[in-house]
């Protein structure tokens, strides 16, 4: 591997440089970028509706183009599905990923032209090998194979040319037929739709297999191994894989599952590498594995604004380019993509914790957090809280979810209820609970000062649920596998009372 190691950190070098020129050049790099997708898309529908012809600066953009959510741009989609041309795009888009979300049933469409395809998500893919072989110039990830536990596809009924699927199959219907060498298990079994299915066969397939690197989301990831461990009767899975070397995660956030990934992976030597790709795009890579924090991937053809959260449900929200945002804020992310996604709000928010480069965190979605009572309590900070009450209490979080408990003639005051379900239990669950309170007091002021003396809020409560109450839940909704998600918090009651019922059901 020594010699394929030289060639491949060769070939690697020049990619790696054009990174690196992210630090002094994000404003020209998105520029540049800006105008050709304005310049591509000047004379379809959507140019022509807006004007692209005469753009001139982001500001003109800005002004014309509103920004839009999937319920806006479907009209297009709905065009596009029916085999119509230069709509969003300039040609036919036969691809269409498609997204349920976390929180609404309704099933998105997102189109997937060949530019996103090969120019995103294809190149976010080569770079996070790029960047994994700077960082361990010796690995041997290439000697072995890739198991990647993706979603499924089937042609789309409204037009024989039109395909959907989980963006994981589309690209690994779209991949060049040598990958089918460094990749686990084959197609047929990787686009099974029944995912209790899909896991059984993987494990028939793979477990010979000389497994060097797991992909995809780290809560399915987990189901996967517990069962081949199950099915091959070992203790952990270097018994079965021993060449085992990183789990390239995303999206979820990662931390709440460390720990479980450290019992069924017991090696000092394994690496996880978070990856922040969607339907819409790919967006940013962990590109230091010393740091949690990903780096914003600059030239994918997405062109990308930041809104304030502070500035969310205002008519006329700010917008600010790359150059223009500050660390420590939280943003909801807007794009527009060689997709034919325009000023399109994709739900998800973030904090920058550098400029240079911009590295970023993920906080959470614009509609996952808890405000019932003024608290603004975000995906992060749930996240965060969850970790210091484990570290304090010894404890192993599989699965939580948290919402409100609104004032009632019997509670005078509001309060949280989090529903958890736990890999390892707390001795003490009060103990858990002070630290989940005090760990959220220290990092949201709003929830600190309702929390003060219990004058608005009280103390929160803990449901310990059931074990697989939430694989049981997310069944029940028919979002097993694939990019579905638990979602964090709520700020109705309704998936909490959902959860609750299946656990009193236990």
């Amino acid at each position: 591997m020594t010699i394929v190691n030289s060639i491949i950190n060769w070939i690697n070098y020049k990619r790696i440089y054009q990174i690196e020129l992210y630090k002094e050049h994000a404003r020209e790099i998105q520029l540049e970028l800006f105008f050709d997708l304005i310049g591509s898309a000047k004379n379809c529908e959507w140019g022509k509706k807006y004007g692209y012809e005469s753009i001139l600066s982001i500001q003109d953009f800005q002004k014309r183009v509103p920004i839009s959510t999937y319920e806006e741009i479907e009209p297009f989609i709905s065009q596009m599905i029916e085999g119509k041309k230069n709509i969003l795009w300039p040609g036919e888009i036969k691809w269409f990923a498609k997204s349920s979300g976390t929180t609404n049933a309704k099933s998105k469409f997102i189109p997937v032209s060949k530019e996103s395809l090969d120019e995103c998500h294809f190149q976010g893919a080569k770079d996070v090998l790029a960047i994994y072989y700077n960082n361990f110039p010796e690995t041997r990830v290439l000697s072995g194979k890739s198991l990647t536990l993706g979603g499924s596809h089937r042609v789309n009924s409204m037009n024989s040319n039109s395909f959907y699927g989980d963006l994981s199959a589309i690209m690994i219907e779209n991949l060049p037929f040598w990958t089918d060498f460094h990749r686990t298990p084959p197609t047929e079994i990787a686009l099974i739709e029944q995912f209790e299915k899909k896991i059984e066969e993987i494990a028939r397939t793979t477990i010979h297999e000389n497994v060097t690197s797991f992909a995809g989301v780290p809560s399915w990831n987990l189901v996967l191994m517990k069962y081949i461990l199950e099915y091959t009767g070992k203790s952990n899975l270097l018994e079965v894989w021993p060449n085992l070397e990183v789990f390239i995660h995303g999206g979820i956030a990662f931390e709440p599952y460390r720990e479980q990934f450290k019992k069924l992976i017991p090696s000092e030597k394994m690496q996880y590498m978070e990856t922040y790709n969607a339907s819409e795009g790919f967006f940013a890579i962990q590109d230091d594995p010393a740091s949690p924090d990903m780096l914003l991937m600059l030239d994918y053809g997405i062109f990308y604004e930041f809104i304030p959260m502070t500035e969310i449900c205002s008519d006329t929200p700010t917008a600010l380019p790359i150059w223009e945002v500050e660390t420590g804020i939280n943003y909801a992310i807007v794009i527009s993509t060689n997709g034919g996604l325009w000023r399109y709000m994709i739900g998800d928010t973030v904090v920058f914790t550098s400029k240079n480069p911009y590295k970023l965190r993920i906080t959470g979605r614009t509609k996952q957090f808890i405000n019932a009572f003024g608290e603004e309590i975000i995906v992060d900070n749930a996240e965060r809280a969850i970790m210091a009450a484990c570290n304090e209490t010894g404890a192993i979080v599989s699965e939580y979810s948290a919402g409100p408990v609104f004032m009632s003639d019997t509670a005078r005051k509001g309060s949280h209820e989090w529903i958890i379900e736990f890999e390892k239990a707390p001795d003490n669950l009060e103990k858990f609970t002070n630290a989940l309170d005090k760990k959220l007091q220290e990092l949201n002021s709003d929830y600190e000062a309702k929390r003060f003396k219990s004058v608005t809020l009280d103390g929160p409560k803990v449901v310990v649920a059931n074990q697989g109450t939430f694989l049981q839940w997310m069944r029940v909704k028919g979002k097993v596998g694939g990019q579905h998600k638990v979602p964090r918090l709520s700020n109705n009651r309704e998936y909490l009372d959902e959860l609750l019922s299946i656990n009193n059901k236990g």
